[in-house]
């Protein structure tokens, strides 16, 4: 069982390492492709979007 659990903590930690990738692969292809576009921007988090953000960071520094 905790092997199990063990596996799917790292998938979570793989998935959000991709996720990281992806944004900052995003960012720099706007920023690089698209520097004058005031539409392209990416709009600041939310407050619930950065609460989200902590509670998944603080949980899987417990990991």
């Amino acid at each position: 069982m905790e092997a199990e659990i063990n596996k799917m903590e790292l998938m979570f930690q793989k998935a959000d390492s991709d996720l990281d990738y992806i944004q900052y692969r995003l960012e720099y292809e706007i920023k690089t492709n698209h520097p004058d576009s005031t539409d392209l921007g990416l709009s600041p988090w939310t407050k619930e979007e950065k609460t989200v953000a902590e509670q998944l960071k603080s949980h899987t520094s417990d990991l």
